[in-house]
C-alpha cells in the first residue's frame, strides 16, 4: 500500500538495479546494537545507512512505524519489519479480543468443534473496563492464582499475581469515575488472565518456549516456522505458597538473569531440541508428535484471527516471537506474542540461534531476488501456511482423503542446523577479528 507522494512524505527506495548491473547494493536501516546488526553488517552487498539517507531496508522500531509509516513513500522493492497495525496481535488485550470474535467467528460459521480450537488461552478481562465482568468470574472460583499483565510492556514488567480483589482496587477507581477525578492520571490498561497453576516442571522449575514465526503476508497468508528455539526457565523451584516471588513465576531473562544466583555462564535456557528429545524420553513419540501439532495450531489460528484486520502492505513482513507454556498434561497455552522479540544474546549458544534466524529471515525477505517463490524450507524456516496448510515434500497432499496429511512443521527437529550454526558462527568470528 504505497503513499501518495507529496511535500509532506518522505520517500525510499530507488528504481531496479538494471540488469547489466552485476553487484546488487542494498542500503539498509537499523537502530538496534545487537546480534541484528551484525548480521545485517555482514551481508554481502549490504551498506549501512545512517541518519536521514535513503534506504533501502529498515528494520525499524514500532514507534518509528507508528510516527513514519503513513507518510512515507516506498518504492515496490522497499521492506521494513513490522505491519502498520501490528499491535492487533501483539498487544494482550487486542490479541485475546481478535481470539474470542474469531472463536465466535468459528462457531457460527463452521460449528463448535473447530471454534474449540481456539481454546488455547487462559480466561482473560481487560481492566479497568471489564472489571465487573472480572468479578463476577472471580467469585464463581474464589481461591485460584490470577495474573495482571500491563497490556504494552514486556520483559516481565508490571507483571503480578493475586488472589484478592484488594490487590487490584486500583483498576476499580478508574471505572465510573466521578467528575473530581477526570483531571487524575488514569490506571495502565491490563488483562487480568486466569494463572496457569499446573505448569510442567523439569527440574522442579516453571518454563516457557520461545519461538519463531515470520510472516511475508496475510492476504494472502504466508507463514514461516523457524525449527529452533528456546525454553526459557525460571531460576527457582515452583511454587504456589510465594506468588509474589518474580523468580518462581515469571521465566523472562530479563527478570531471571537479576536473581541473585544466577550463573551467566549456565543461563537458563534449552534449546528447544533438547525440550523435545526429553519430553520423547518421558512420554513418547506419540504424545510429543500431538503436543508440537497442537502448538502449529496456536501459530495458525491466531494468524487467522487478525489476517481480516492486519493491514496486509507488501512492503511489510513481521518475525513474531511467540511464548508458549504448556501443561502437566501436555496442553500448550499461548501467553503473549512479541512484535519485537528480543535479538540480545546471553550466550554463546543463544548468539549463534539468532544469527541463523535473523540470516534466514532476511534470506526469504530476498531483497536480492534469489527465491522462485515455490520453496518449503529456506535455511531452518518451513512454509507451513501458503494461503492454507502446506504439506511435507516426502507426504504429499492428501488428495484421497485417507487423513494422511502431513504439515510441513519441524519444530524443535533440526537435525542438520547444529553444523550450519557452528559454521555460520566461526564466519562471523573470523570476520570481525579481520575488521577490529
Amino acid at each position: 500500500m504505497s503513499k501518495p507522494k507529496n511535500q509532506c512524505s518522505k520517500t525510499h527506495g530507488a528504481p531496479k538495479v538494471k540488469e547489466r548491473d552485476q553487484k546488487v547494493c542494498i542500503r539498509f536501516k537499523c537502530t538496534v546494537l545487537n546480534t541484528l546488526m551484525d548480521v545485517l553488517r555482514h551481508r554481502p552487498g549490504w551498506v549501512e545507512v545512517k541518519d536521514e539517507g535513503e534506504w533501502d531496508f529498515y528494520w525499524c522500531d514500532v514507534s518509528w512505524l507508528r510516527e513514519n509509516f503513513d507518510h512515507t513513500y516506498m518504492d515496490e522493492h522497499v521492506r521494513i519489519s513490522h505491519f502498520r497495525n501490528h499491535y492487533e496481535l501483539t498487544r494482550k488485550n487486542y490479541m485475546v479480543k481478535n481470539l474470542k470474535r474469531f472463536r465466535k467467528q468459528l462457531e457460527r460459521e463452521v460449528g463448535k468443534l473447530e471454534a474449540a480450537k481456539c481454546d488455547f488461552f487462559p480466561k482473560t478481562f481487560e481492566l479497568p473496563s471489564d472489571y465487573h465482568l472480572f468479578v463476577e468470574e472471580f467469585r464463581k472460583t474464589p481461591g485460584i492464582t490470577w495474573i495482571m499483565k500491563p497490556v504494552a510492556r514486556s520483559q516481565g514488567k508490571g507483571i503480578f499475581l493475586f488472589r484478592k480483589l484488594k490487590d487490584i482496587m486500583d483498576w476499580r477507581k478508574d471505572v465510573g469515575r466521578s467528575d473530581d477525578q477526570k483531571d487524575d492520571i488514569p490506571v495502565e490498561n491490563y488483562v487480568a488472565q486466569r494463572y496457569i497453576e499446573n505448569p510442567y516442571l523439569i527440574g522442579g522449575r516453571k518454563f516457557d518456549l520461545r519461538v519463531y514465526v515470520l510472516v511475508m503476508s496475510y492476504i494472502p497468508l504466508r507463514a514461516w516456522l523457524y525449527r529452533d528455539g528456546f525454553v526459557r526457565f525460571s531460576n527457582t523451584r515452583f511454587t504456589l505458597s510465594s506468588i509474589d516471588d518474580h523468580y518462581v513465576h515469571l521465566t523472562n531473562v530479563a527478570v531471571q538473569k537479576t536473581s541473585p544466583d544466577y550463573d551467566p555462564e549456565k543461563g537458563c535456557k534449552w534449546m528447544i531440541q533438547r525440550f523435545r528429545q526429553y519430553l520423547t524420553s518421558k512420554h513418547g513419540p506419540e504424545m510429543v508428535e500431538t503436543l508440537f501439532r497442537d502448538m502449529d495450531n496456536i501459530f495458525i489460528k491466531s494468524l487467522q484471527s487478525v489476517q481480516k484486520v492486519i493491514i496486509s502492505d507488501k512492503h511489510c513482513f513481521e518475525l513474531y516471537g511467540y511464548d508458549i507454556l504448556i501443561d502437566q498434561d501436555l496442553k500448550p497455552w499461548l501467553l503473549e506474542v512479541n512484535a519485537s522479540p528480543s535479538l540480545a544474546a546471553s550466550s554463546q549458544e543463544d548468539y549463534q540461534l539468532k544469527t541463523c534466524l535473523l540470516e534466514d529471515t532476511l534470506h526469504i525477505v530476498d531483497m536480492e531476488a534469489r527465491l522462485t517463490g515455490k520453496e518449503k524450507r529456506v535455511g531452518g524456516f518451513d512454509l507451513m501456511w501458503n494461503d492454507g496448510p502446506v504439506s511435507r515434500e516426502e507426504e504429499g497432499i492428501d488428495t484421497a482423503g485417507t487423513g494422511n496429511f502431513v504439515a510441513n512443521t519441524h519444530l524443535g527437529c533440526n537435525n542438520d542446523r547444529k553444523k550450519q550454526l557452528r559454521q555460520l558462527f566461526c564466519s562471523f568470528h573470523s570476520q570481525k577479528k579481520v575488521t577490529s
